[in-house]
């Protein structure tokens, strides 16, 4: 039997308590909402901060790192803390998230549950295959990379990038399998992609590219994985690094529309669903955002979440007339053997320029231009140049502008 939860008429529920939800709650209180708030996540944990999970974390004695305490959360932010299992469903027109046996009604809704990563399906749950998106994923990553594991990660994105920088810290030998001729193409284009690439054969990491896995053997744990090519690489941890998928099946039957393509929520430009009231934030929105030149965009990445947490709040608590849209220039980083590696905004098609430093160098700022103004930029080890493009990509400012930005002035 479902106990509803007593009502006020003026609750503000967040369901999900990563970044993107702890903003959401922190955001309305700001905003002056002093009715009930309802944190609702289905980890036991208190939120922390992912992306130090394939990062520092994974080093010995890491510190684990939690945004807020349980004593601000309830006495501070006065946040009611549902904590350790799931939302099971969204009744939209009786305005209730179902979370076992309870009903937990809402005036206002925040959509922040996050992705689920990746996996493969065969291989699943098997002693020794790995992905990684929670503390404790890290947690057992971790043990086995300080046990010496010899480490196979498949996919050459950023976290499985991330693990084999970890992994080569501490001496592993790590062999990366890729199934794109190119890592990273979609996100950073063919060309800086390759340069990417490189950094793993430069730090003894070993990239497979154009392969996949056919075959994971073993007596109860990992020892050998086959691959595609026919080759067989001898392994004691399977690390799967193959991207994410939005967390969105508990709003099956909800009313709230979601994408053909990948089930992410479909939103306004004010990060609104299609259920009066009910809004989206962080890894599972789809939303119309102009400063990129695309009908919709969904983004994985830090910065989008907590920013798009705040915005979902805000608005969800406004009336109709005091609402914002909400745009923003994507921003994404990566640590990769000592490096640090920044790109903001998108990988336009129309030229790609190097100007500052080389490919093939310790550092380096890239730029992509689309028509007449630059859209995106990557960096690396040039932590002080990156957030400037980013105010340009804001501003739509003109491709010789951004090619100005650092320009030797004529002696």
């Amino acid at each position: 039997m479902i106990h509803p939860t007593s009502s006020s008429g003026d609750e503000f529920v967040v369901v999900g308590g990563s970044l993107a939800g702890l903003r959401a709650v922190e955001a309305a209180r700001r905003a002056g909402h002093t009715g009930p708030v309802t944190l609702i996540w289905a980890e036991p944990h208190l939120p922390y901060d992912r992306p130090p999970l394939s990062k520092e974390f994974l080093a010995p004695g890491a510190v684990e790192r939690y945004f807020a305490g349980r004593a601000h959360l309830r006495d501070d932010l006065g946040v009611d803390l549902l904590l350790g299992e799931p939302a099971r469903a969204l009744d939209g027109s009786g305005r209730v998230v179902l979370v076992g046996d309870r009903a937990v009604p809402f005036r206002s809704l925040v959509i922040a549950t996050g992705s689920a990563p990746r996996t493969l399906p065969e291989y699943e749950g098997r002693p020794g295959v790995i992905t990684l998106r929670t503390l404790d994923d890290a947690r057992r990553l971790r043990e086995r990379l300080h046990a010496g594991a010899r480490v196979l990660i498949v996919g050459a994105g950023f976290i499985g990038s991330e693990v084999a920088s970890a992994a080569r810290r501490f001496g592993n030998p790590v062999t990366i399998v890729e199934a794109a001729p190119v890592p990273l193409i979609r996100v950073a284009g063919a060309e800086l992609g390759r340069a990417l690439a490189a950094r793993h054969e430069r730090n003894g990491t070993e990239l497979r590219r154009g392969v996949q896995v056919s075959g994971i053997h073993g007596d109860g744990r990992v020892e050998r994985v086959d691959l595609s090519d026919g080759s067989t690489v001898e392994a004691d941890l399977v690390v799967v690094g193959i991207g994410s998928s939005p967390s969105t099946g508990w709003l099956d039957g909800s009313g709230v529309a979601r994408h053909d393509l990948d089930g992410g929520v479909l939103c306004d430009a004010y990060l609104q669903t299609s259920v009066p009231g009910v809004y989206a934030a962080g890894d599972v929105a789809h939303w119309p955002n102009p400063l990129m030149d695309v009908p919709l965009m969904r983004l994985e990445n830090w910065t989008a979440a907590g920013e798009m947490g705040s915005a979902a709040a805000r608005n969800a608590l406004a009336g109709a007339a005091d609402r914002t849209p909400f745009q923003t220039v994507p921003y994404v980083w990566s640590d990769w053997y000592g490096s640090r590696i920044q790109f903001v905004g998108r990988p336009a098609p129309d030229e790609v320029r190097v100007v500052v430093g080389d490919l093939e160098g310790p550092r380096f700022v890239a730029l992509y231009r689309s028509g007449d103004r630059v859209a995106g930029a990557l960096a690396v080890n040039e932590p002080g140049k990156i957030m400037k493009y980013r105010r340009l990509i804001k501003a739509r400012s003109s491709w010789d502008a951004a090619l100005g930005l650092f320009a030797t002035p004529a002696a």
